[in-house]
């Protein structure tokens, strides 16, 4: 039987304002990437997620992004290497603390938004986020994007000893290029059920994508990510969840099976 983990990002309220629907969602994910503060979240949101993941016997991964919470660390930002590492180590070593304390382990690392597409793009980058994750803990996996244009970050991380697992977006448009289609243009977030959860198979099943073009995508994906600021994502999860059992396919945290 095949095996994949489907993994959501998650613990991005802050303070009085409550963003996703991580108490449904969590309910039918194997993996949670927990934002670090930085770009979403804070201590107590922190604290909260760990806790419910603990709970639901879920993975537990730092979701580390640039200090931008105007822009939910979706906007570049003109860091040196050194700003970088320093971001991921404190980051990292933040959502660590709070696995500590209730008593479980950090699995995984997964960067978000922008610095997630600027290491696939950049190989500085990318070197200086891998050499973070295993500089605090080099039993981390590290989590990259499938297919060819996340080679960069599939290779760093192995040269310097890192684990690395492969993700996939059913719920986000690809180009032809195998780039995520830019959130600004229309069609970048798929939310229909239905549509996602077929991508999801495919993705899982066949190793798979079709492109924005209609041309196919080769994908060798591990886990798969569903949104959890998509208004649609416990709809989405369930239905992903509901699909793969129908066709055979094990859904389990990435630590039991990578």
């Amino acid at each position: 039987m095949k095996a994949i983990d489907l993994n959501s990002d998650m613990g991005e309220s802050f303070g009085a304002y409550k963003l996703g629907m991580d108490e449904e969602v969590i309910k039918h994910i194997t993996s949670a990437n927990i934002a670090c503060g930085w770009h979403a979240g804070d201590p107590a949101v922190m604290d909260k997620t760990v806790k419910m993941a603990v709970d639901h016997g879920v993975g537990i991964g730092a979701h580390p992004g640039y200090p931008d919470l105007l822009g939910f660390g979706r906007r570049n930002m003109n860091c040196t290497l050194k700003d970088v590492r320093d971001y991921l180590v404190y980051q990292i070593g933040a959502l660590e603390a709070f696995c500590k304390v209730h008593g479980t382990r950090l699995c995984h690392v997964k960067p978000h938004g922008a610095l997630y597409l600027t290491a696939v793009e950049n190989q500085e980058v990318a070197r200086a986020v891998a050499g973070a994750i295993v500089g605090v803990n080099p039993d981390l996996f590290y989590v990259a994007l499938a297919g060819k244009k996340g080679e960069r970050m599939r290779k760093i991380g192995q040269e310097v000893g890192l684990k690395v697992v492969y993700e996939a977006f059913p719920d986000r448009a690809y180009t032809p290029e195998g780039n995520l289609l830019s959130r600004k243009l229309p069609g970048a977030v798929i939310k229909d059920p239905e549509t996602v959860s077929k991508r999801a198979l495919k993705m899982a099943k066949e190793g798979r994508v079709i492109a924005v073009d209609g041309t196919t995508i080769p994908l060798e994906a591990q886990t798969l990510c569903v949104h959890g600021d998509t208004p649609t994502a416990v709809d989405l999860v369930k239905s992903i969840r509901r699909i793969l059992k129908e066709n055979s396919v094990e859904v389990k945290p990435m630590a039991k099976f990578v």
